[in-house]
């Protein structure tokens, strides 16, 4: 999701940024949402070549002179830091030095903080299966990679489980192993149309996630439908956790 026009950039009309100055009203500073009018600083912070935090928030008091729209910009510089946005400045003295971060460069080239939003939803704790093959391809960037994987993952695990030979694979396999009735990793305590929706639900997981990238360059240009993936994959091995513990 790109933000507006309106909402994130500052005016580049040939005139030299004003550290602290946003073309934005008071009531307008109040109205947008948080991480609008961040970006809006983080962009005005970079522009001016601005350092220092409280050298910014003080020069900003010129221009918006109420104390409920400093207190909104001084929510958007925290919410920068704790989004990884803006970090403290190692080359600089003073605690308030602050510079951009790589992520930061990267969401205003991009204008967009799809990536940040995604990296954030994969950010809690992954299956173990997952944590350390995955998160680090997909915070690379590497979106592919990383659904693909994440979706292989599953796969090999089920025929571990399962203990099918290799000649099965993706939709076959799941098939085969969750097969109502009889396959080896399905729940008899189930009744048979609950047994059908947990092989329906493997089976599409790897038809529509796994296959396709086997057979053809799949290209995710949403990084937030990447993380989607993983953490579909992430609930299929916690499944398949419950899975291994009845099993004798």
């Amino acid at each position: 999701m790109r933000l507006s026009a309106f909402c994130w950039r500052t005016r580049h009309d040939g005139e030299m940024v004003q550290e602290g100055k946003l073309e934005l009203d008071d009531d307008d500073a109040l109205a947008l949402p948080l991480e609008s009018l961040a970006m809006m600083v983080l962009e005005n912070f970079r522009d001016c070549g601005a350092w220092n935090r409280h050298n910014w928030l003080s020069t900003a008091s010129r221009y918006h002179n109420s104390t409920s729209s400093l207190v909104a910009l001084a929510e958007a510089f925290a919410w920068l830091e704790t989004q990884g946005l803006l970090v403290w400045n190692p080359a600089q003295n003073s605690s308030n030095a602050r510079m951009v971060t790589r992520a930061g460069h990267r969401a205003l080239e991009l204008q967009s903080l799809d990536e940040i939003r995604a990296a954030h939803r994969i950010g809690l704790s992954l299956h173990p299966s997952l944590e350390g093959r995955i998160r680090p391809v997909f915070l690379l960037g590497d979106y592919e990679t990383a659904a693909f994987k994440a979706m292989k993952e599953v796969e090999v695990r089920v025929r571990q489980l399962a203990g099918l030979d290799g000649d099965l694979i993706g939709v076959r396999l799941m098939r085969r192993a969750f097969q109502p009735g009889g396959g080896p990793l399905c729940d008899s305590s189930l009744e048979s149309g609950e047994q059908q929706a947990r092989a329906d639900l493997f089976a599409g997981a790897l038809g529509s996630f796994k296959n396709p990238t086997s057979h053809r360059v799949v290209t995710y240009e949403d990084p937030t439908e990447a993380s989607e993936v993983v953490l579909l994959a992430d609930l299929l091995m916690r499944m398949l956790d419950q899975v291994e513990e009845r099993m004798p």
